[in-house]
């Protein structure tokens, strides 16, 4: 008796994608474990997406001119051709300056100079993946929260003797720091706090922080002058963003698709 395969041939237009490579791609998307059915799903929509593509640029005559990607490396004559054929078929578009004048009117907040901060911290390290030393980093830094609730002038003294960043030679002093400096959660803890008060501990990737707000200098609004380009570039990016989606929703919707549902999910 003939066995029936498991997995329903891929064809795109005729063209069939072998379970070969097919089972390759697969391992590019992850899958909840138990489930590497939707790995194969993922890996099928992939590649029939792919294939849709290149059969589109073959189309329109198009002829593969790799690219140079990093040094010594070239594009492969697929992805010049995708690529090829989304330089030619999409043209977002241009967004107007009034346009870009109403995004900067509602929200002119958003626009400012980087801001400039004082600060002071003591650092208690602990890998994120070592839940046992956070614990212990976070135990520590507690106590010294409390002592430093009695008496803040301790600071420099506490960081001197706890802390495990190079700063501790300066009693934790960081200097000027600008916005972008430190990471998020640690900016976060500068912008919420008022000059001169002690956070509570503020965990990030390397540990966990008491930090010490001495001084904030905010970034002024910035006219609309010096923010316009940078809002072009970004309004440019989404409206092509936009238009390769809708090129490509027009090419899905034209193919022939056997094997496997075009959508997520189906």
């Amino acid at each position: 008796m003939e066995m029936k395969p498991l997995l329903p041939p891929v064809t795109v237009n005729g063209v069939t994608i072998s379970p070969e490579r097919i089972a390759a791609e697969a391992q590019n998307h992850p899958a909840p474990k138990g489930k590497p059915g939707l790995a194969w799903k993922a890996a099928a929509r992939a590649l029939a997406l792919r294939e849709i593509l290149l059969q589109e640029a073959r189309a329109r005559g198009l002829s593969p001119d790799p690219a140079e990607i990093a040094p010594g490396r070239h594009e492969t004559e697929d992805e010049a051709l995708i690529r090829q054929l989304m330089d030619g078929a999409i043209t977002p578009e241009r967004p107007d300056e009034a346009a870009l004048r109403r995004v900067y009117d509602a929200q002119p907040e958003r626009f400012r100079a980087p801001s400039l901060y004082e600060a002071a911290h003591i650092l208690f390290p602990a890998a994120p993946d070592d839940p046992a030393a956070r614990d212990a980093a976070r135990a520590q830094a507690g106590r010294l929260r409390e002592e430093l609730r009695r008496s803040p002038d301790r600071f420099a003294r506490l960081a001197a003797e706890h802390s495990a960043c190079a700063s501790r030679e300066q009693g934790g002093l960081l200097g000027q720091l600008v916005s972008g400096d430190t990471v998020p959660e640690f900016e976060a803890a500068l912008a919420a706090l008022d000059e001169g008060a002690i956070s509570e501990p503020v965990e990030t990737r390397y540990g966990i922080h008491l930090i010490r707000l001495d001084a904030r200098a905010r970034g002024a609004v910035l006219p609309f002058e010096t923010v316009l380009p940078h809002l072009r570039e970004a309004q440019e990016k989404a409206a092509w963003v936009r238009a390769s989606r809708a090129f490509v929703a027009a090419l899905v919707a034209r193919a022939q698709v056997s094997g496997v549902a075009m959508t997520a999910g189906t």
